[in-house]
């Protein structure tokens, strides 16, 4: 006897749901809490939907929007669910970081893996519209037989993309029509969706394996240090933290964990000192009232003196003069902090 799927829930969301004014932040907070979004230009009006389906095993989601730009930022991942992102884009374009100093322009109809854990910048077109997947790592890490990471996926390659992508494509389309089909059905095809998905990611690490398009070491260097990311953030108010104690936390020796970071033009503690200084810089910007010793040893610095130099050196401000730029000027706080230098 078949087993039933399981449950789904439907979510529609709207910028136009709140007004003007606080359009921006509660779109972020609603649609995007994963990465960290940049506010549109002065003048230009946010507009966008987004559709999901999910159940306890994956997300579907279709959204539209005006022009944007998106930052992975791990601080923002630190409570979400362990997930990689097959996406599709409908229409538009997107524009990635693909390495340091290099951009890739995508267009519709491009099929990609999408590693929220990866840093990176995102910049949609207006009137973009993208599809996607939202699956647990450990599934997708088990179908490609190695650590995910950003990857195109390109539909000439792969003998099932093509099927998945009419299959995101099509049930996009069911979800902007509800009445089309019962809670059953929806259950069914997300399920369904999930089940070509992982086969896809199958054939298409088994054939990329064949092709050498996959390096094993890279591989391996992009699992540590997203393990090392995790840790970091969550253990990054630890005055005690150090190389030895990140490497035990992501499972590897201080050897492989220098090499993973060094793979990407990083240091372990260089990337820890950014983790806490933006933890630093967040907390400022979330606070009308500011110590800037209890906010060093917060946030894992145990030297006041040198947490003010590292901050005036990364953010141009000492901690007081951000704080004090942050909550006297005319502009909404949010915007002024997501205008803030960033790292990525």
């Amino acid at each position: 006897m078949p087993t039933s799927p399981p449950p789904c829930v439907a979510e529609h969301l709207s910028s136009h749901d709140v007004e003007p004014a606080l359009r921006f932040d509660a779109w972020r907070e609603r649609a995007h809490q994963w990465v960290e979004m940049l506010p549109p230009p002065p003048g230009v009006e946010l507009d966008a939907e987004l559709l999901t389906l999910r159940n306890s095993a994956c997300i579907f989601g279709t959204m539209r929007s005006s022009a944007y730009e998106m930052r992975a930022a791990s601080r923002r991942l630190a409570h979400a669910p362990d997930m990689v992102v097959v996406t599709l884009i409908q229409s538009g374009e997107l524009v990635r970081d693909a390495a340091p100093g290099e951009l890739q322009r995508v267009g519709p109809g491009t099929m990609g893996l999408y590693d929220p854990w990866r840093i990176g910048n995102y910049r949609w077109s207006q009137g973009s519209r993208e599809v996607f997947l939202a699956l647990p790592r450990g599934e997708v890490r088990a179908a490609l037989g190695r650590e995910p990471g950003n990857a195109p996926i390109p539909l000439e390659h792969c003998t099932l993309a093509p099927a998945l992508a009419s299959q995101l494509n099509h049930l996009a389309l069911l979800a902007r029509q509800p009445q089309k089909l019962d809670d059953v059905e929806y259950a069914s095809l997300l399920e369904g969706t999930r089940s070509l998905a992982l086969l896809m990611l199958r054939n298409y690490g088994r054939q990329g394996s064949r092709a050498g398009l996959s390096d094993l070491e890279d591989d391996l260097n992009a699992g540590r240090h997203a393990a090392a990311l995790r840790f970091m953030e969550r253990e990054a108010h630890r005055h005690d933290l150090d190389a030895a104690a990140i490497a035990r936390g992501a499972g590897c020796s201080r050897t492989r964990l220098y090499a993973a970071f060094a793979s990407r033009g990083e240091t372990v503690m260089g990337m820890l000192r950014e983790i806490r200084l933006q933890r630093a810089k967040a907390l400022i910007e979330r606070s009308p009232r500011l110590h800037v010793g209890s906010l060093s040893w917060r946030c894992g610095f145990a030297d006041q003196s040198a947490f003010s130099k590292l901050f005036r050196l990364r953010f141009g401000l000492l901690p007081s003069d951000w704080h004090h730029r942050t909550w006297t000027s005319p502009v909404p706080a949010s915007s002024a902090r997501l205008r803030s230098p960033d790292r990525r």
